[in-house]
């Protein structure tokens, strides 16, 4: 956290010249289970990671919204809030030029800041980096703009919708609220319970330590882009499908109606992701009572049941998440699945406390035989949501 903190305050040092008024940093995430069914109202149970980005910032006298990166060269980015729009700016600076914007269309008063940003979310990873930036430059505007938003969970919940439609609006990616959620709304040592259909959350104790257990996460370096139209797609299928069975979301049919509802479908595709989408809201519902029970070996099943429901009815896994997840349990795993979006990123496992190099040694001995680049791994903390720091 200090080397990201630091690189944060000497870039906006060296580019403007003066101290910026705080830090502010909200961290990357895992998806420990409920994948894709953000966007259809269902369940999710992420936890925040210990990587963070981190905004040094201070307010401006003018409507002038100015944006450094410290990890990208000549990233520097200057735009009226005026101008801000779908596309532009574009790249990077569109999640965190778009919060400003999202936050001016929910009624808020906003004004200009120089803003200095820096990570150690690996991007393309599928851990969320652009929520990162997101929750870290809304919780520094908030701050700075006297909005208050970060003193309550309501406040971070509002917070939270702000960010997920500067992303969808302003930098174009089709993404659920599961992501600016974790940002700002996750505990340290749990993992937080979302309710998409209604925001209401539950933090439910995370302590893998207690019984000698650790969650491996493995990047696979494919990287994955959410803008790329396979997002798109996916939660198209599910919207149509929806639409044809006179729903408002895939969360209206119960696991006891499946079969029948999916039998009302003619498009095969719909009915696989409808059977996904379905499943997959049980499973978190069944993670939950796992963890309440310490019933680990249920975890470890329901992640393996999570993979396979990705890799067949969602089909959103590909090569190298399936070989983690492969590697993962012949090397003892209780379970892995791949986290995030898909379409490469990374995967996790739950494995024995200790053994995370073990088996990330064997993910990597696999790769290296398939041709594919090394991946690179850590072991995953609960973390705490975003914060200003100091």
């Amino acid at each position: 956290m200090s080397s990201v903190r630091d690189r944060a305050e000497e870039t906006f040092r060296e580019t403007f010249g003066a101290e910026p008024e705080g830090v502010w940093a909200a961290p990357g995430r895992v998806n420990l289970i409920g994948e894709h069914t953000d966007y259809n109202d269902g369940l999710c149970l992420p936890i925040a990671l210990p990587h963070r980005a981190c905004a040094a910032a201070r307010r401006r006298g003018d409507d002038r919204l100015v944006l450094v990166s410290a990890d990208i060269p000549d990233g520097r980015v200057e735009v009226e809030l005026t101008e801000i729009a779908p596309g532009t700016p574009g790249g990077w600076a569109s999640y965190a030029a778009g919060v400003l914007w999202a936050l001016r269309e929910a009624g808020h008063e906003v004004h200009g800041l120089d803003v200095a940003v820096a990570s150690d979310v690996p991007i393309g990873a599928g851990l969320s980096s652009s929520a990162a930036l997101e929750g870290c430059v809304g919780a520094a505007a908030s701050d700075l703009l006297g909005l208050g938003l970060l003193d309550s969970d309501e406040g971070r919940s509002r917070l939270a919708q702000v960010c997920m439609r500067a992303e969808n609006v302003i930098a174009e990616a089709p993404t659920g609220g599961l992501d600016q959620a974790a940002a700002l709304r996750c505990a340290e040592g749990h993992a937080l319970l979302l309710d998409c259909r209604d925001g209401a959350t539950r933090l439910v104790p995370f302590d893998l330590d207690a019984h000698d257990l650790e969650l491996l996460v493995v990047d696979t370096r494919a990287t994955h882009a959410l803008t790329d139209g396979q997002y798109g797609e996916r939660r198209s299928a599910c919207e149509a499908a929806a639409r044809t069975l006179g729903i408002a979301s895939l969360r209206e049919i119960a696991p006891s109606e499946l079969e029948p509802t999916l039998a009302r479908l003619d498009d095969e595709v719909q009915r696989r992701r409808v059977r996904h989408v379905v499943t997959e809201i049980q499973r978190v519902r069944d993670c939950v009572a796992a963890l309440a029970a310490g019933d680990f070996t249920e975890v470890g099943r329901l992640f393996d049941e999570s993979h396979a429901s990705l890799r067949h009815d969602y089909e959103v896994t590909g090569a190298e998440l399936d070989l983690v997840a492969d590697t993962a349990r012949a090397e003892g795993a209780l379970g892995a699945r791949m986290t995030g979006g898909g379409f490469g990123g990374s995967a996790i496992a739950l494995v024995r406390r200790g053994t995370g190099d073990q088996v990330a040694a064997a993910v990597a001995r696999a790769f290296a035989r398939a041709g594919l680049g090394a991946p690179q791994h850590f072991v995953a903390t609960a973390a705490a949501p975003a914060e200003r720091l100091g």
